[in-house]
């Protein structure tokens, strides 16, 4: 009999001839023949199968864990340098799958994220994924995907979803519940085509007991597809990661800078420190100083890091956790201008004039050391007379100046009139097991004005410099309101008594004039929202359009990037252009400018939506034990299917389906954005004050249904009785238009 291979033989065999695993392969390749050679061979296969070295897979075998020759793989997305990556669809083995790199052929079509593809792989060493695909065939589109609450019944179960876009659920079959519990959040993806009835849908994730502790955020991550795990490899370079030598940078330790953040800030990334300027050409004036963490010296172009960095674009926050842009060894420690250790940073010095303009600035690369970290209500109390321990040797060297330069920047402000909106800011408070122990409004103080007014002077000086040098950069744009928009912002201040003029050139300052009749009026809250959302959306370029909103002709972000990947761009443009090091803005960044102003956009519009939704969810199981209670409200939207109200107490939003008003047929003009009643004339509009009653609150999709009880104090007039029908009825063709709109902008199931 022919001497048979060894195990270890066997398996560098199958491992570098993939394709070539069947036994009658291993056999022809160690010149095994005869039968009881070959009854040996297969018992040795046998052998190494039970021991979980080899798995049967067919008529062939492989590595426990290998991947055959041909797979079926699913396309996860690009990676920040736009290389299309895949995982396979069947792995069974302990750990995470492989990473495959897809490398399309000249003439391959375009793959999307979801995509699925038969494909030949190919093993590789020394990359960061371990096998390449090719594509033989594409094997159809995404499949939809679905989150939501898993029923089980007899024939497998329903699947409750918990978007509020989404009102229909989803079957899942006996085989495709993948040992899901009754009550248990999951995500599921369509199986075969959509067909009439419910669609038919396979669990692909068990995600745990949506009401378990901290589940909502985990819910919008999940939802909203927020990486929340760093790979190794990224962990990796940053543990690695050490204090920043002060090498040539400027010294600037002995300069008094202080952070000021909220109280539960979770990084430090920015620190302010004013003093008069001894300048005699300049009397009264100010020399200011933004000192910015150094993370461009952490993170360096083209590292695991900056890959990760550009994926996430930003830092997601959420009431009970945030979700970084970089690990905690950085934005929690080195990148973190904790008190009293020397911290790596960029810094501008500007030189402010008695009334606040600019009159020059200069940038540095240097070392500092914060003299405290503060907080908003604490720096505001000591400037009100009520220092602290913290506070009170910093008074008069340090708090003072800061705000003899904000009341300078005030002057400015008021100058240049930047849009001024007053919006309160919610704040959620939990305990520990993730309940909702009150909701309120953030106190605002004169120390967060200040905060802010520096770092817009900072960002504008960041923008200039950049542009004088002809550099590339990233600019923050916001352009003008459409006009449509600002049609609709013209007629509900009109219907709320005031006005905005026609036929002019729209400056900040005409919608500043706007919010100032409405201040102190009832119709306060109303207009600062509306003319929110009259706004176009602020947006990451590589050409400069401008800054609307605050009235800026150039205007860039530079103050914090630990959490935007935008700052760090525009950290590594001032590097490049000063000459300060090997790690400015490489080749790559410049090239890549205008997909990367893209790609973070995007992701600052993932995270807003993920925040969002959390805030709603978070509300609405803070309503859920009041159901039935009555609430002060004003109506803040108008649609076919209904009136959306914002309640006074908590800044909730609700739906009142119009089927729920009266008993009339309710006419609608998108024109005046009012609902009018087809026998009574009863108008419903934007700004009016309405008492509602909470009829329905749902924690899972954020949800609240709310029924009308009274319009400006005033109850809902009855309709005349009509001859022939008790009531009239909405015809059948609006019934649906209006059912199918609801649906979508508000789902509300029990």
């Amino acid at each position: 009999m022919d001497q048979l291979p060894s195990k270890a033989q066997i398996l560098d065999w199958i491992a570098q001839n993939p394709a070539l695993s069947a036994k009658r392969d291993i056999a022809r390749a160690f010149g095994i023949k005869g039968s009881a050679a070959r009854i040996e061979l297969k018992r040795l296969l046998r052998e190494m199968e039970a021991d979980g070295a080899l798995e049967k897979r067919k008529r062939s075998f492989a590595p426990q864990g290998a991947l055959p020759p041909v797979s079926v793989l699913e396309i996860t997305g690009p990676d920040a340098e736009g290389d299309l990556f895949a995982r396979p669809l069947e792995w069974d083995a302990e750990g995470e799958p492989p990473r495959i790199l897809f490398v399309p052929k000249k003439g391959d079509p375009a793959m999307a994220q979801g995509e699925r593809i038969l494909a030949r792989l190919t093993e590789v060493e020394g990359e960061d994924h371990s096998h390449e695909a090719r594509l033989i065939r594409r094997l159809g589109g995404a499949k939809p995907r679905i989150l939501g609450i898993f029923r089980a019944s007899a024939d497998g179960g329903r699947i409750l979803p918990i978007d509020k876009g989404e009102d229909k659920e989803w079957r899942v079959a006996r085989d495709g519940a993948a040992g899901a519990r009754d009550g248990e959040l999951v995500e599921a993806e369509q199986v075969g085509p959509r067909r009439l009835g419910l669609p038919l849908a396979r669990v692909t994730s068990r995600l745990g007991d949506p009401a378990g502790p901290r589940a909502v955020s985990l819910i919008a991550i999940h939802q909203h597809g927020i990486p929340d795990s760093f790979p190794d490899a990224v962990l990796a370079e940053a543990e690695a990661a050490g204090p920043a030598p002060m090498g040539e940078r400027e010294d600037l330790r002995h300069l008094p800078f202080v952070t000021i953040d909220p109280v539960d800030a979770r990084d430090r990334d920015d620190a302010v420190l004013a003093e008069p300027d001894p300048d005699p050409q300049n009397p009264g004036g100010h020399v200011v100083w933004v000192a910015i963490a150094d993370v461009a010296h952490y993170v360096r172009p083209g590292s695991a890091l900056d890959r990760e960095a550009r994926k996430r674009g930003n830092s997601t926050y959420f009431p009970d956790r945030v979700v970084p842009m970089l690990p905690d060894a950085l934005s929690g420690d080195l990148c973190s201008l904790h008190e009293e250790v020397d911290r790596p940073c960029m810094a501008v010095r500007m030189r402010l004039s008695a009334q606040g303009e600019k009159i020059s600035h200069r940038f540095t690369r240097g070392m500092m050391r914060s003299r405290a970290s503060l907080n908003y209500a604490q720096v505001q109390k000591a400037q009100d007379g009520q220092p602290d321990e913290a506070t009170a040797p910093l008074l008069e060297t340090i708090i003072r100046p800061l705000y003899e330069a904000y009341r300078a920047l005030k002057h400015a402000r008021a100058v240049r009139q930047p849009l001024d909106l007053d919006l309160p800011e919610r704040r959620i408070e939990l305990s520990e097991d993730g309940r909702v122990l009150s909701v309120a409004f953030r106190e605002r103080f004169d120390a967060h004005r200040l905060i802010e007014e520096f770092m817009v002077l900072a960002n504008v000086a960041a923008a200039e410099e950049l542009t004088r040098l002809r550099r590339p950069l990233l600019f923050r744009v916001h352009e003008e309101p459409s006009p449509d928009k600002l049609e609709a912002l013209r007629e509900v201040a009109e219907a709320s008594g005031f006005t905005l003029a026609k036929g002019q050139v729209l400056k900040t300052a005409h919608l500043n004039r706007l919010l100032a009749q409405a201040e102190g009026t009832e119709f306060d809250e109303l207009l600062n929202i509306t003319t929110l959302r009259s706004m176009t959306q602020a947006y990451y370029h590589a050409e400069n359009f401008g800054h609307f909103g605050l009235a800026l002709r150039s205007y860039a972000h530079f103050t914090s990037p630990i959490r935007r990947y935008s700052d760090l761009i525009v950290h590594r443009a001032l590097i490049l252009a000063h000459g300060w090091g090997d790690d400015g803005l490489s080749a790559q960044d410049i090239e890549m400018l205008e997909e990367t102003a893209k790609q973070i956009s995007d992701t600052e519009r993932r995270s807003m939506a993920a925040e969002r939704d959390t805030t709603d969810r978070y509300l609405a199981s803070w309503l859920s034990d009041r159901v039935g209670a009555e609430f002060a409200g004003r109506i803040s939207g108008v649609q076919r299917f209904g009136l959306f109200v914002k309640l006074d107490e908590s800044g909730a939003d609700g739906l009142i389906s119009i089927r729920s008003v009266g008993r009339e047929f309710f006419h609608f003009d998108p024109e005046s954005q009012t609902l009018m009643g087809a026998d009574t004339g009863t108008v419903l509009g934007i700004g009016q004050r309405v008492t509602v009653r909470l009829a329905e609150a749902v924690p899972l999709t954020g949800g609240l249904t709310l029924e009308l009880l009274t319009v400006e104090d005033r109850g809902l007039p009855a309709p005349k009785r009509r001859r022939g029908r008790s009531a009239p009825r909405k015809p059948a063709r609006e019934a649906a238009r209006a059912g199918k709109a609801k649906r979508r902008v508000l789902r509300t199931r029990r």
